[in-house]
């Protein structure tokens, strides 16, 4: 991605705080928010990246293919811990299980490691998703990509960017043209039927991905790495940072019916493919898959 250099953690943090959001802010305020979760995404990537060498499963979830790991937990614990001594008031849920009620009307929405099966594999697609809900829409997202030193970053309308740096989606207008991201559950019989859709779908793109980390799909279509991205099943901690990105960056995101994206559907496009795409998932039941 042009003009994207790496910098130090610190002038990240303070470069992301300062572009996304500025002028007067309230007591709970957006630039506060995200700094936090800049900050936790950032030292929980850091632990990822030391710990990667000695990481062990410790369970399987919905699957025997749907693993947990060490570092999963850890990674929870961090961020918890962090978010817990700055604001004991807020609620937080986490894919690890986290789940403490809030009295202060915000939430933030964790993902400790996306991409567990590639981080055991030492596949350098993983990432730690940090999104803060406040009054129920997230207001912040944060996704820090360790293995690139990259780190996305959006308040609502305020942009996204890439440290610091703004970002925004593919132009791209044309399906045959497009290179599409996708993912697949766990359970066997939906993965196949998974399967069947992308082979609706890769004769009219240009080709498909899968790289097994939804948030940074997401991410990866905010800063045109992707032209789109669709999949069935994902958890709120898989979309709500990632989609935030997506969409500050000029991404169409939604379903395949008209609403907002959730776990049920996500399709996330360049303005210009979204219909197109859309309607061919449609046509190949990529909703019932």
């Amino acid at each position: 991605m042009a003009g994207v250099g790496r910098v130090t953690v610190s002038e990240r943090r303070s470069t992301t705080a300062r572009t996304l959001v500025s002028g007067p802010v309230p007591p709970t305020s957006a630039r506060d928010l995200l700094a936090l979760a800049c900050d936790l995404a950032e030292e929980a990537g850091a632990l990822l990246l030391d710990g990667l060498a000695g990481a062990t499963v410790l369970a399987s979830k919905s699957s025997p293919t749907d693993m947990v790991s060490t570092m999963d937990r850890a990674s929870e614990e961090l961020i918890v811990s962090g978010i817990r001594r700055a604001r004991p008031d807020d609620a937080i849920v986490g894919e690890e299980g986290t789940a403490d009620a809030g009295t202060s009307g915000v939430r933030w929405i964790l993902d400790p490691l996306d991409g567990t099966t590639n981080y055991l594999y030492a596949l350098p697609a993983f990432a730690v998703s940090i999104a803060v809900e406040v009054d129920g829409e997230v207001e912040v997202g944060v996704v820090a990509h360790p293995s690139s030193g990259e780190t996305f970053a959006a308040v609502r309308g305020g942009g996204a960017t890439c440290n610091g740096v703004p970002i925004a989606c593919s132009r791209e207008t044309e399906l045959a043209h497009a290179l599409v991201g996708t993912g697949f559950s766990y359970d066997p019989a939906r993965r196949a039927r998974q399967g069947a859709v992308a082979g609706r779908v890769l004769p009219r793109a240009r080709d498909i991905r899968r790289f097994g980390a939804a948030a940074l799909d997401l991410c990866w279509v905010a800063c045109g790495r992707l032209d789109a991205y669709y999949e069935k099943g994902l958890q709120v901690w898989d979309l709500a940072a990632g989609g935030l990105v997506a969409s500050e960056a000029g991404a169409r995101v939604g379903d395949l019916a008209g609403s907002a994206a959730s776990p049920a559907f996500c399709l996330a496009a360049a303005p210009g493919l979204f219909d197109e795409l859309r309607t061919v998932l449609v046509d190949a039941g990529a909703h019932d898959a």
